[in-house]
């Protein structure tokens, strides 16, 4: 019998970061994807972000998880909160598998940066992989405004490699597939975004036992129940 969804997402809590930053970039690329992806959102006036406007608008949905393709990837985790220390159980799908997989938000991003066309607002967060997860490293979400400009972007920043995976099976297929997906997952996030943005969802609301899961108005598939899952140990 499976576990309540709230008691694997408590489970999180007393797990660690699965890998070494000091054996991680930029210390160290060798043996690492390393990514950066982005997709231009819009415009809003010149100057710090309008409230109401694109810049938090996007930032809402970001970090609310919004923007996942709940085809590949989901999430569950406590809201409100803080956003630093934040625990998300990811499940990542595909085809009859599911994977359960541990996250933890670990900074969170708001300042002005020097841009490549000026000075820029850039809000945001990051997290990282703990130990069961398929993969290791750490994934930013951030959203920048140029201020001269108002040019809006959403950026993806991530450095990842496969964690030690144990079942030859699951080793072979992440080694096939793995890669492949994550790109996937890279580009419909951005896709989703800017469709997103045309008509925001309302926040989330956390169900009974106070986790939101996300992206919202997502139900579980029809044979969800006969699919095999895995799931990261403490779950």
């Amino acid at each position: 019998m499976r576990p309540p969804l709230a008691d694997a997402v408590a489970a999180l809590r007393d797990l660690p970061v699965n890998y070494a930053e000091a054996e991680a970039p930029p210390v160290v690329t060798t043996g690492w994807h390393v990514d950066r992806c982005v997709l231009e959102l819009g415009r809003e006036e010149p100057g710090e972000p309008e409230p109401g406007g694109l810049l938090e608008t996007a930032g809402a949905l970001v970090n609310h998880y919004e923007f996942s393709d709940p085809s590949i990837l989901r999430a569950a985790f406590h809201y409100p909160g803080d956003l630093v220390g934040r625990d998300m159980l990811l499940e990542g799908r595909f085809l009859v598998l599911r994977f359960l997989l541990g996250v933890r938000i670990t900074a969170q991003h708001d300042e002005v940066r020097a841009g490549p066309h000026g000075p820029e607002r850039v809000i945001g967060w990051s997290y990282q992989t703990l130990r069961g997860h398929l993969e290791q490293g750490r994934l930013t979400y951030e959203l920048a405004k140029e201020l001269e400009t108002g040019r809006v972007e959403f950026r993806i920043l991530a450095y990842s490699r496969r964690a030690p995976i144990r079942n030859p099976m699951l080793r072979l297929g992440f080694r096939l597939f793995g890669r492949h997906t994550q790109v996937r997952f890279y580009r419909q996030a951005l896709a989703r975004l800017r469709t997103l943005l045309q008509a925001p969802p309302s926040p989330p609301q956390p169900g009974p036992d106070g986790l939101v899961r996300a992206p919202s108005g997502v139900e579980a598939g029809r044979f969800e129940a006969f699919t095999l899952r895995f799931a990261h140990p403490g779950a």
